[in-house]
């Protein structure tokens, strides 16, 4: 038996039912949003999208198919190689990545500018050559080195490439992790940092990706620091705390508030799911998508 080739058609299988479904109003765990019809239009409010990652158990096109059925037309953190996919799709590339060394090796060290300039002054070309605007980086790691030290390792280096990423229309966004469960050490795991960051480098062309689940779990406050410092943040990442799983009424954040906050800035840019489905099946994971994104479409 050619397992492969049985996978893939289990999952054209799961993926027809799911996009073959008119309603799904018999979700039970999204009483978030029992109020909204699931296959009603979508809004246009809010920007949607969804990380790449989270729905790996699905080929890269058969996540497009997802997308396009459930209503939005981006996908997250899909890398220059996959990018024809996604245009064959007519799918944007809401946030690229590709250029990163690491999440543990980022800017905030010295001894990794090189190889990072290097990448990113490749990869913003491709990134304003493909027609997208966003491109992920990260702090890195501490690895004995205080606050100040890091901001300062950083602000040299990103420097050196925003120039380009400003004549080349892409924004270099930083992404914002918890160092309490996920990534321990991690520079840039609270929103003060990052904004310090983005006063230094003084850059329209330099943001934060303000990861929801990462921020509740280190700070909290999550609305008002986004009503007080919506001007640095640039993208928006959601999943459920604790667990990193769906944002419905099994965890501890009101995602239709938080949304109906980021609305409320002017935000033109894109929220996407990026929280891993608990469900057992495929059929049901991707009603799990279909169900967050209505809690968010405010």
């Amino acid at each position: 038996m050619d397992y492969s080739v049985n996978r893939r058609a289990m999952l054209r299988g799961a993926v027809a039912g799911a996009l073959g479904l008119s309603s799904l109003s018999a979700l039970g765990e999204v009483s978030a949003s029992s109020s909204v019809a699931l296959d009603a239009p979508l809004k246009g409010n809010i920007r949607h999208s969804v990380a790449r990652w989270t729905f790996d158990f699905l080929s890269l096109e058969e996540l497009c198919l997802v997308v396009k059925r459930l209503g939005f037309s981006a996908i997250d953190l899909v890398g220059p190689g996959e990018w024809h996919i996604l245009k064959k799709h007519g799918i944007d590339s809401s946030m690229c990545n590709g250029a990163e060394i690491g999440l543990e090796d980022g800017w905030g060290d010295a001894r990794f500018h090189k190889p990072l300039i290097e990448s990113y002054r490749k990869n913003i070309d491709l990134v304003a050559d493909a027609g997208y605007t966003n491109l992920i980086c990260f702090s890195g790691n501490k690895r004995g080195k205080d606050p100040e030290e890091g901001l300062k390792h950083a602000t040299t280096g990103l420097k050196k490439i925003l120039a380009q990423a400003e004549k080349r229309g892409v924004i270099v966004q930083m992404e914002l992790f918890n160092s309490k469960v996920n990534h321990p050490d991690y520079f840039a795991d609270n929103s003060a940092w990052g904004i310090e960051l983005c006063k230094r480098l003084d850059s329209p062309n330099f943001k934060l990706l303000y990861d929801i689940y990462h921020m509740q779990i280190s700070e909290g406050d999550i609305i008002r620091t986004i009503q007080n410092n919506h001007q640095y943040f640039g993208h928006y990442h959601t999943a459920g705390v604790p667990g990193r799983h769906e944002i419905d009424d099994t965890q501890e954040l009101y995602y239709p508030a938080i949304a109906r906050a980021i609305q409320a800035t002017g935000f033109k840019g894109y929220v996407a799911q990026e929280f891993m489905p608990n469900r057992a099946t495929d059929k049901e994971k991707i009603e799990s998508l279909q169900a967050a994104i209505r809690i968010c479409d405010v």
